[in-house]
């Protein structure tokens, strides 16, 4: 084990948490699952843009437009237009048959585009996201496979680490892929030595040492004869530690020495023993938090985490939602030997693109599980996804464009949120609305004296 330093990666790239320009990314209907839109002021989204007699210029007809098409027999014509304020991408609707939707609500008036947005134009549905594409790495999409910007970083940032020996640290929610992330990490490192697992949580504080360390015959209680630890088990190899966060803080300075100088003490032992490991450890907390609570020691965060490798939730990758989808139904049938896939009408997948899923890939799984073992037939529509996905039936979910039909159908009442905006979202409705107070109130539902504390809130300037 080396305590060469490597170079610290950050979280997520620099570029996802700046300003930067967008993208539409049309995941439904699968046919058009490759069209991405670019979300610049003068772009117009229609079906069959190139006909004669609708190239005129929109408004004042200063900017030309450019045209986008999506050949789906719901998108009108002329759908929907794309302008912009303040560095912020606006949707407006030109009067389309099928009508267009922000996170499932009709667009009434022309509706700030933000991340993460799933954008309905007739029965094609998109999410917007940064327009970023880095380069494809076959050498890691098995382990960590989709198309979101965020997840390809994750794999370029894992596959520079893989080739490292430094530590790794992988972060992310429960079911997001960590120990899939950290065998990969493991199999591209070329390192001879095997790869042990062992989670931090499983066990009480002197368990987890002698497990980590190993212990002589006596040590304690029950310890009947000496055990090798599991950083001896995985000399030469790696050693990856789940739930990291979890290590009791006495151990963690005893973690700390076997990482910073490869060397380990037995419990109950008087001697040292040299040993070459590369840990990659993981965790769903966020150590940086534990650090200033001091419920983990700062030195052993900065030695664990020279690569951080973060794995984004399935809400910040929703164009990823419909891929895991079918790459999870595909490996229920695979292991089954059985012929299953799942189809979703519009409105369902709609509301399977807006479901936050909090368990991640476990969440998805379970619905594929769900939806493979039921006794549905053909195509899934929303009720019937509100039965295998309760919590999509919630108050909060999108209303319904148009029941289960094949359709768009007619387009639903706009909801106004019942929570406080954040302060993006606030100023984004808010610079699209001309700074009016009077129109932004409308957006949100509130009276203006609420707007007025949201603007002191977010120390946002007043329009006079």
């Amino acid at each position: 084990m080396s305590s060469a330093a490597g170079t610290t990666q950050p979280n997520t790239p620099a570029s996802v948490g700046s300003a930067q320009s967008l993208a539409l990314y049309i995941v439904y209907p699968p046919e058009l699952s490759h069209t991405v839109v670019e979300l610049a002021p003068g772009v117009v989204i229609g079906r069959e843009l190139g006909a004669p007699g609708l190239d005129e210029p929109l408004g004042s007809g200063a900017r030309k437009e450019r045209f986008v098409t999506l050949a789906h027999s719901t998108v009108s014509r002329r759908h929907a237009a794309i302008d912009g304020a303040f560095g912020v991408p606006v949707v407006r609707d030109l009067s389309s048959r099928n009508g267009t939707r922000v996170n499932g609500a009709v667009v009434s008036a022309p509706t700030p585009l933000l991340a993460q947005n799933v954008v309905r134009l007739g029965d094609v549905l998109g999410v917007v996201d940064v327009a970023r594409r880095l380069p494809p790495l076959p050498e890691m999409e098995e382990a960590l496979p989709g198309s979101a910007p965020s997840i390809a970083f994750a794999r370029s940032v894992a596959l520079r680490a893989a080739s490292d020996f430094a530590p790794v640290l992988v972060l992310g929610e429960t079911g997001t892929g960590k120990e899939r992330a950290a065998a990969e990490i493991h199999r591209k490192s070329g390192r001879p030595g095997p790869y042990v697992k062992f989670s931090c949580a499983e066990l009480s504080a002197q368990l987890v040492e002698s497990q980590l360390f190993g212990h002589e015959r006596g040590a304690f209680t029950g310890a009947t004869s000496a055990s090798r630890g599991l950083f001896a088990q995985a000399d030469k190899g790696t050693l990856f530690l789940d739930e990291v966060g979890e290590l009791p803080l006495d151990l963690q300075p005893k973690l700390l020495r076997a990482i910073q100088e490869g060397e380990i003490r037995p419990l109950g032992s008087s001697r040292t023993e040299s040993v070459d490991v590369r840990v990659v450890s993981a965790t769903n907390r966020d150590l940086s938090q534990d650090v200033d609570a001091g419920r983990f020691r700062r030195d052993l965060y900065a030695r664990l985490s020279y690569f951080e490798v973060r794995l984004p939730p399935l809400r910040e990758r929703r164009q990823d939602l419909l891929f895991w989808m079918d790459h999870l139904a595909a490996a229920y049938a695979r292991e089954r030997n059985v012929e299953a896939r799942i189809e979703l009408k519009a409105d369902a997948a709609e509301l399977f693109l807006l479901h936050p899923f909090p368990e991640n890939l476990r969440g998805v799984d379970r619905f594929v599980h769900r939806a493979l073992s039921s006794e549905s037939k053909g195509p899934l529509g929303r009720s019937a996804l509100v039965e295998l996905i309760p919590e999509c039936g919630s108050p909060s979910s999108p209303p319904s464009a148009g029941g289960d039909g094949d359709g768009a159908g007619a387009p639903a009442a706009r909801s106004s949120p019942s929570e406080r905006p954040s302060r993006e979202e606030f100023l984004a409705i808010y610079e699209a609305n001309g700074r009016s107070v009077r129109a932004t109130s409308k957006h949100f539902g509130k009276d203006r004296r609420q707007v007025y504390r949201w603007l002191e809130l977010f120390g946002i300037e007043r329009e006079d």
